[in-house]
């Protein structure tokens, strides 16, 4: 990894953008109502309105928990140099 100007690796690295879009997703498609504001197509019963959003639940834990563990693995190599 290159130095910046102070010796230090550079603050926005493409681990790090990764970790930001896994953080990001999730707002974005809730806020986006418009792409499930809508009865069908229904999942047992359930209108997409609702089961649309529950499966972002279990979507968001998986991105948070993949951002948390990428933010750890980055953290480990920039204290320790290279051997992360």
């Amino acid at each position: 990894m290159p130095a910046g100007p102070a010796g230090k690796p550079p603050t926005v690295t493409p681990v790090r953008v990764v970790i930001a879009l896994c953080l990001v997703a999730p707002f974005v498609a809730m806020l986006w109502v418009s792409s499930y504001a809508k009865v069908d197509p229904t999942f047992i019963g359930i209108p997409f309105f609702y089961w649309y959003q529950m499966l972002w639940v279990l979507i968001s834990t998986a991105l948070t928990t993949v951002a948390y563990k990428l933010w750890q693995r980055d953290q480990r190599a920039r204290k320790g140099g290279e051997s992360a």
